[in-house]
């Protein structure tokens, strides 16, 4: 029995776990589209938990039907359609348990605008009576819609979307923000319309939210406009065009025509008053019926055919203008012809409009001989009478020589002769004829008019020209004669008149005119080309001589040339030029030879030869007959100019006897060969030169030599260097202007140091010719000293420089050395880098002086928390480098390290938790809520403290009063991030109802903070809800997640678990399972209560879920007594166990042999579990009586899976209590093995019957039929059993 004092201290402890971590919300605000379709994603629940458990959701409050949240994952979707016109700001709650607590929210669901709603017009009357005189840009009227959308789809647009009838679409305009509706074009209520019907539509602005695609709605309202008439128009002639027609001649007052006119202000209807504007003095009106008639006598031939006049129309009344409206209307009226008139004849010249006819009975033509056709003659016939009727004939001695044309006409035609008989048109027989035209009228005979006719006749050319003769055969000419010489003047004759000095000529063919060529109007023939006319070439010439008189009738005669010989051809050499080598010191012998092409046999053909003078010719002589070269001196080509290479050119004359004596020069060429008779020879015998040290290659000086031989077979000269160069100078020989130079260098392998061994060398240059015959030069080279050494950098340290400086001073600086004595060093900046977010890149922060100061850049502001290092290259120059280069070889380097300094104060980072107190939560040193912040400044100065600077409480009627300092700030930090856990220096009132609004602040190092208000809500301890469960509080405990998710789902609140438990009974021992104590809350403070979440957890989609997860029912938390101070339930717990043990004592005493007996039994059961396989048990024996369980959980006494867990929250480190209950066992007396029992881990053990005991017992009990793990005993009868409850304990049993 001594176990009961430590179970109910046990319990007394479990009492006093603490609750573990609840979940933390950070929604605080969402921002939904009101178009967001039902069943579509809304938006998610932020929520964490610090313990890492699986986390449910669900929503409460009244507004929680709008939506649906998934209890697992926190995804909120729409379950309600929203309207954000009937509430844009909904107040959700938000619940989320982790299992063992829960958290509770209220945020806020901002509906966001979708455009769903379209405009609304105002009013009820649309009707207007507007007058036609309205002026352009008045307002007419103003329309007015509404619309429930805000921002932009609220903001409405107004077009005028149709106009009936559609011209009036032009006449009306309407503002497009206020809905005015002008009048932009003037009424016409007779020429337009007296109605128009508006169609106005109403546009907002269009807007979207959750679907992509925006969304515009419209709407439309009719408007009615009446036209009203007004005087305001001119009257109006009908029945236009006005045409009449009246006879010439006509009497006065004769009636012609009758106009009508109206007023189109059809409502106004005024009176019209006629009259006529320039008529003339012809035409009349009636003022009120608008009747014209004749004036005066009219004639046709004089006003024409017809007459035209301004007719208008003047209402009687003034318009509203004040004026009297008029309007005008042309009237044409015709003339009719009546026969008055002759026909006349006319002279016209010119043709279409340009043309003028003048009355005429004289004319006179000119007309070329045997003509045939038609004569112009200019005349034309005219009959001023509309309608005509003409006939024209011929009278005269000469009428059947012509005929005249057209003999009849109806209308005014042009007159023309025509000659039937042109043979009579005979120039040599006459000259001119005469004939009469007569014009008459067929039906006034009296009507007749007469034209004479004079036709002068021409001459035309009808003769071809004639020569004298028809050939021309002894035409003599000289050759080359001059230009323009006159070989002979030869001409034809030609009877016309016209041909009379009009004769040309022509040479054919074509050909023969580049030699000859012939006056064309006189017949001179004469030398065209000097050069062609040459008789060694062409001697005899032909051609023809063509004569054409103006009408290019032809005669031809034939002509021949004799081309005469004179000297003109010069002796022809049969080479273009002679040449001919030899040695010098040979003899030389050349024949020229020559040619004449003049006449053989003469003077003009016989040649001499000669040589011309030249600076060479008297070394040479020739035979001037046979035209053979000889030398008459030794020739030696050294003694030649040299710049001729041995080649002396002579010009020999080949000259004939003619008058004058014409002459050839040739080119002999007489090449003269060298031999090697010269040794080489230097310009100088010695030379100075100096070269600066370090120059490979460099160009030291040259020397000249020269071979006076000319050819480069014998004055080639190679130089080199025979002595005194060490291998340190190379010589190069070229050629230039006939002297050989010796370029010498350093050698490119050899570096010459004036530090060295040597300042100065002699060398021995030798020039050397093909003969091998040789000459020797001295060269002397002074080595001179030069700047030559790179500069190079001294390691530079790394500098510091605070951010935000100002400093104008030097932060660093470079510094190199040159070796050279004489130098001057600049320095240059070659790339700066800034490390900033990790990662080097280019800036601008710091300048480099020329002197190597570095200095922070004026025009920036360094930032620490932007970059923090960096690193500048720069090279150093000499510039009085003189070889090589002038810079480092490898660049400096400087890193400069930007610290930081406190010039950022800490900022909060936003979270959207809401933090909640309930009554397990309450006590002092509880975490009830946290913030987190961070400070951009680094090191020291990052470091932050949180404290409570400020507490308040709102209760439910938002009255706020400041209370003492109920919380503390406990600040911890993770990595960068400062978490500051918000905790109660004391008990809190949970029976408060409201929330705490506790000022957090941040402080770093540097004194700068930030401050920040959490929001801490209240929840009474009325609202905690305790569910049983059939399961043992580690597969509750395992189960967590899930069922708060499931809970989630079905409440919409936020559940916190405070406590899971076993759910021992006090009347009993015996586990009937967990409980889960939980809080159901909202993130406004409200929580549900028991009653609110059975209603919604008794919905059967989450009844099944719930019931799989093992939830039994919701106990009666209101009837337990409540929670008092540990000490208080620790003594009441000793009180308890004092009864008990009275109690145990007494029935122990009463119950001896019944315990005896059962002891036995156990002992059998101990005897068989310790055959049980041991690496399948737990530590210690196993026996009835005792809460003692295999490794698989199972009691052998009942053979059921309990967890060891449901039964006063014992496990295996706990067995000392159940120990004690084996002390009265016998364990070798009593134990014994069944042989028959095959079973490996449980034997069923028969129970023996009692002899005394005769009939079956009222019922067997239990707790030997558990024992026995069998039926009843074979043979005997069938007894009533007790049910076994997996639930009790074998103690209770």
């Amino acid at each position: 029995m001594e176990w009961i004092p430590a179970a109910f201290l046990l319990l007394c402890v479990v009492n006093l776990i603490h609750a573990q971590n609840k979940p933390t919300i950070h929604t605080v605000v969402a921002n939904v589209c009101e178009d967001t379709p039902l069943g579509a994603h809304a938006f998610r629940i932020d929520a964490t938990d610090k313990d890492n458990d699986p986390l449910m959701y669900s929503l409460y409050g009244e507004n929680a039907t709008y939506f649906s949240v998934d209890n697992m994952t926190g995804d909120v979707t729409v379950a309600r359609k929203l309207d954000r016109e009937v509430y844009n700001l909904l107040t959700l709650g938000i619940s989320v348990s982790d299992g063992n607590g829960f958290a509770r929210k209220n945020m806020t669901v901002i509906l966001n605008e979708a455009n769903d709603n379209r405009p609304i017009f105002q009013g009820s009357k649309f009707d207007i009576e507007v007058k036609e005189s309205t002026r352009t840009g008045t307002s007419l009227f103003r329309v007015q819609a509404t619309d429930e959308d805000i921002l932009q789809a609220g903001q409405i647009k107004y077009s005028i979307a149709d106009v009936f009838p559609s011209n009036g679409l032009s006449l009306f305009s309407i503002a497009p923000e206020t809905g005015d509706v002008t009048l932009t074009g003037a009424l016409n209520y007779t020429g337009l319309s007296s109605y128009y019907r508006m169609k106005i539509n109403a546009t907002d602005g269009g807007g979207q939210c959750f679907y992509s695609e925006i969304n515009y709605h419209s709407n439309i309202v009719f408007y009615f406009i009446t036209v009203l008439d007004v005087a305001d128009l001119d009257p109006k002639f009908l029945g236009l065009p006005y045409i009449g027609s009246v006879d010439e001649n006509s009497a006065v007052d004769h009636s012609i025509y009758t106009v009508t006119a109206i007023d189109q202000d059809t409502e106004i209807n005024d009176r019209i008053i006629y009259s006529i504007e320039d008529s003339k003095g012809l035409f009349k009106i009636s003022s009120n019926d608008g009747v014209i008639s004749v004036a005066s006598e009219i004639d046709r031939e004089e006003i024409g055919d017809h007459v035209k006049m301004i007719i208008k129309a003047t209402e009687s009344q003034p318009n509203i203008h004040g004026e009297y409206a008029s309007t005008t209307a042309s009237i044409q009226i015709n003339i009719n012809d009546i026969n008055d008139n002759k026909p006349e004849f006319y002279k016209c010249e010119g043709s279409g409009e340009l043309q003028t006819c003048e009355q005429e009975s004289q004319f006179e033509v000119d007309v070329a001989e045997h003509s045939l056709g038609g004569v112009p003659i200019k005349m034309m016939v005219k009959d001023k009478d509309k309608i005509k009727s003409i006939r024209l004939t011929l009278k005269g001695a000469d009428k059947d020589v012509l005929s005249v044309e057209p003999q009849f006409s109806m209308a005014d035609t042009v007159v023309q002769l025509v000659v039937k008989e042109p043979q009579k048109l005979d120039y040599e027989e006459t000259q001119r004829m005469v004939v009469e035209v007569i014009a008459s009228d067929p039906e006034e005979i009296t009507f007749v008019s007469t034209a004479t006719v004079t036709i002068m006749i021409q001459d035309i050319n009808d003769n071809n020209p004639k020569f004298p003769k028809d050939s021309y055969l002894n035409l003599n000419v000289t050759e080359h004669s001059e230009v323009d010489t006159v070989v002979a003047t030869i001409t034809a004759d030609d009877p016309d008149t016209m041909d009379k000095d009009n004769i040309t000529y022509m040479l054919l063919p074509e050909s023969i005119r580049t030699y000859f060529d012939v006056e064309p109007k006189t017949g001179v023939i004469y030398v065209k080309n000097k050069t062609l006319l040459d008789r060694e070439t062409r001697p005899l010439h032909s051609a023809t001589l063509q004569a054409k008189d103006s009408d290019g009738k032809p005669a031809t005669a034939l002509l021949q040339f004799i081309v005469t010989d004179i000297n003109d051809q010069p002796p022809a050499i049969n080479k273009e030029y002679y040449q001919e080598f030899v040695k010098e010191g040979s003899q030389l012998e050349l024949q020229v030879e020559a040619t004449d092409a003049d006449e053989p046999g003469t003077l003009n053909s016989q040649i001499v030869f000669a040589i011309l003078p030249s600076k060479y010719s008297e070394y040479f002589s020739m035979d001037p007959n046979t035209g053979v070269l000889r030398n008459q001196v030794e020739l030696d080509r050294e003694e030649l100019d040299a710049e001729l290479k041995g080649k002396i050119e002579l010009n020999v004359t080949a000259t004939d006897m003619g008058t004058p004596a014409l002459s050839t020069v040739v080119n002999v060429i007489i090449n003269v060969e060298d031999v090697n008779d010269n040794p080489p020879e230097f310009k100088n015998s010695s030379y100075k030169f100096s070269v600066k040290e370090g120059e490979k290659g460099a160009y030291v000086g040259k020397v000249l030599a020269q071979d006076l031989d000319q050819t480069t077979d014998f004055n080639r000269i190679a130089l080199r260097i025979i002595s005194g160069s060490f291998d340190s100078f190379a010589i190069v020989t070229s050629l230039e202007e006939q002297v050989y130079l010796g370029n010498i260098t350093v050698d490119l392998g050899v570096d010459l140091d004036y530090e060295g061994a040597r300042q100065k060398y002699t060398l021995q240059v030798e020039a050397t010719d093909l003969g091998l015959k040789k000459a020797v030069a001295t060269v002397e080279v002074d080595v001179l000293d030069v700047n030559d050494e790179r500069p190079e950098f001294l390691p530079s340290k790394p500098v510091k420089v605070k951010e935000n400086t100002t400093l104008t001073e030097a932060i660093g600086k470079f510094e190199a050395r040159d070796q050279d004595g004489n130098h001057s060093l600049t320095y240059e900046m070659e790339s700066l880098k800034c490390r900033c977010n990790g990662s080097l890149s280019p800036c601008d922060w710091f300048v480099l002086e020329p002197t190597g100061d570095v200095l922070v850049n004026p025009g920036r502001t360094l930032d620490y928390e932007m970059c923090d290092r960096a690193v500048m290259e720069a090279q150093v120059i000499d510039e009085y480098t003189e070889k090589g280069e002038n810079y480092s070889l490898v660049a400096g380097q400087m890193e400069i390290n930007i610290e930081d300094i406190n010039d950022n104060a800490p900022h909060f980072i936003i979270s959207d938790s809401i933090f909640a107190v309930v009554s397990e939560t309450a006590s002092k040193g509880t975490s009830v809520g946290g913030v987190t912040a961070m400070d951009r400044d680094t090191e020291i100065h990052a470091l932050l403290e949180f404290q409570v600077s400020e507490v308040k409480f709102e209760d439910a009627n938002k009255n706020t009063s400041i209370t003492r300092s109920l919380f503390e700030a406990v600040t911890t930090q993770q990595k960068d991030i400062y978490i500051g856990i918000i905790q109660t220096t004391e008990g809190l009132d949970v029976t408060l109802k409201g929330k705490y609004l506790v000022t957090v602040s941040a402080t770093d190092s540097g004194g700068l903070s930030t401050h920040t208000t959490l929001e801490i809500f209240t929840v009474d301890k009325s609202y905690r809800v305790e569910l049983q469960f059939r399961n043992t509080r580690d597969e509750v405990v395992k189960n967590q997640p899930a069922i708060i998710r499931t809970l989630t789902a079905a409440t919409k609140a936020v559940v916190e678990v405070v406590a899971i438990r076993d759910g021992a009974t006090e009347e009993s021992r015996a586990s009937v399972g967990a409980v889960m104590v939980a809080y159901f809350l909202f993130s406004n403070g409200t929580a549900l209560t028991k009653s609110e979440v059975e209603l919604m957890i008794s919905g059967p989609q989450h009844a099944h879920l719930l019931d799989q997860l093992g939830l039994m029912y919701i106990t009666d938390s209101s009837t337990k007594p409540p929670e008092t101070d540990p000490l208080q339930f620790i003594s009441l717990g000793i009180m308890a166990g004092l009864i008990i043990v009275l109690i145990v004592l007494i029935t122990s005493l009463v119950c001896t042999r019944r315990n005896y007996r059962r002891k036995l039994k156990a002992a059998k059961a101990m005897n068989s579990a310790t055959m049980v396989a041991s690496d399948n048990l737990k530590s210690g024996p196993v026996v009835p009586g005792t809460n003692k369980y295999t490794m698989e959980g199972a009691n052998p006494v009942l053979n059921l899976n309990i967890d060891t867990a449901m039964v006063l929250d014992l496990d295996g480190e706990s067995s000392d209590v159940d120990k004690v209950s084996l002390d009265s066992l016998d364990y070798s007396d009593d134990m014994n093995t069944s042989g028959k029992d095959t079973k490996p881990v449980m034997r069923k053990i028969q129970e023996e019957v009692e002899p005394e005991d005769n009939g079956p017992p009222e019922y067997i009990e239990p707790l030997g039929t558990a024992l026995a793990q069998r039926s009843q005993e074979k043979g005997s009868e069938s007894h009533t059993v007790g049910v076994s409850n997996p639930a009790f304990s074998t103690t209770d049993l």
